[in-house]
C-alpha cells in the first residue's frame, strides 16, 4: 500500500504491534464501536479516507482527524445537504450518533425480504 506523504500511522493492534494510516485505524474503531450497538459496518480505504460502510444513504468517511457523514436534511437556504462532523477522538460517542442515523433509515428502507432472509434478520 503507497501511503501519501507525511501520513501519520496509528500503532496498536491488540497482541502486537501493526502500523496503518490513521483514517483506516480511525474507522475500523468507529465499526468496533457501532458493532457494540449490534450494527454491522464494513470499512473501505484508499485515497487518504476511509469509509465505513453502515446502510442504504449512510456511509460515514473519515480523514483520520474528523467522521462525517450525511444528516438526511438539507439546508433550506442553500439546497445542500448537511452533515454531521465528530472527531475521531471519540469513536464511542460518534457511534451513538451515527446509531440514531442508522435506526431513522432502517425504519424507512428496510432490506428487501431477500436480504433479510439471507442475513437472518426478521423481516
Amino acid at each position: 500500500m503507497e501511503l501519501p506523504p507525511r501520513t501519520k500511522l496509528i500503532r496498536g493492534a491488540v497482541g502486537g504491534f501493526s502500523c496503518q494510516p490513521s483514517w483506516v485505524a480511525s474507522a475500523e474503531r468507529l465499526k468496533l464501536s457501532l458493532g457494540d450497538l449490534q450494527i454491522a459496518a464494513d470499512v473501505h480505504e484508499g485515497q487518504g479516507i476511509a469509509l465505513v460502510s453502515v446502510w442504504l444513504d449512510l456511509i460515514v468517511w473519515t480523514n483520520g482527524r474528523w467522521y462525517r457523514w450525511w444528516t438526511g436534511r438539507m439546508s433550506q437556504k442553500t439546497r445542500r445537504r448537511l452533515y454531521a462532523v465528530h472527531s475521531t477522538e471519540n469513536p464511542v460517542t460518534t457511534a451513538r450518533h451515527v446509531a440514531l442515523r442508522y435506526r431513522e433509515l432502517h425504519t424507512s428502507h428496510p432490506l428487501p425480504a431477500l436480504l433479510a432472509e439471507a442475513r437472518c434478520d426478521p423481516v
